[in-house]
């Protein structure tokens, strides 16, 4: 069982536990719940089409947001991102120039640097992703296949076929890194540039023979 407690220690005070959600039930409705919390913001939020931006966030010109989005307090979108199909980011966030975020939960002070892709993913605080980083949501070589996770040695189904990571805490994932879907890490996980982190790699290379 995977409890979103262990990976994110504020988790139990945030609007999103009371959904009481597996965290790829989260991403996969993200659009919806997103909206749904767009109905509670008060009057410090700008909303447009179920796009709403903190009066204290900056969004530059040429970001692309797509419904649905709550961009927070303090948050930063660069130029040249795209936004889409739900997108959560907390209070101090950002987001940098030539990236995509799509269905994903970034808390406070969670970061992704410029070239990244980050999909169907959740965030702890103070999450690091260096330039080029992909969390990949989508087994392309398991065409039609569910994606499952790894948890102390547990497979766990999760019955969608695109889920990106759940990553803890105070983590950092170094540039142009490659975190396969269904990743896994714990808080205070550091990942070192130029790395792929498969934690299925035994199921796939035995699907492969």
């Amino acid at each position: 069982m995977i409890r979103l407690r262990d990976y994110i220690a504020s988790w139990e005070n945030s609007p999103l536990a009371e959904l009481g959600h597996t965290p790829w039930a989260m991403t996969t409705n993200a659009a919806s719940i997103i909206q749904g919390m767009i109905s509670r913001l008060d009057s410090s939020y700008r909303i447009t089409n179920n796009i709403a931006i903190h009066e204290s966030a900056v969004v530059e010109d040429g970001a692309t947001l797509k419904d649905a989005v709550i961009i927070g307090p303090n948050a930063f979108v660069s130029s040249r991102s795209y936004l889409r199909g739900g997108v959560f980011l907390d209070e101090g966030c950002a987001v940098g120039p030539f990236c995509e975020v799509k269905s994903s939960f970034m808390l406070k002070g969670s970061k992704l640097a410029h070239l990244g892709f980050l999909g169907d993913s959740i965030l702890g605080e103070n999450v690091n992703l260096e330039a080029g980083v992909v969390v990949a949501n989508h087994r392309n070589e398991w065409a039609g296949k569910e994606i499952t996770l790894l948890q102390d040695g547990n497979e766990i189904s999760t019955g969608v076929r695109k889920f990106g990571s759940l990553i803890g805490d105070n983590s950092k994932v170094g540039a142009n890194s490659v975190l396969a879907p269904g990743t896994l890490l714990k808080p205070d996980s550091v990942i070192p540039r130029l790395t792929s982190v498969d934690q299925q790699a035994k199921q796939l290379i035995s699907a492969m023979l």
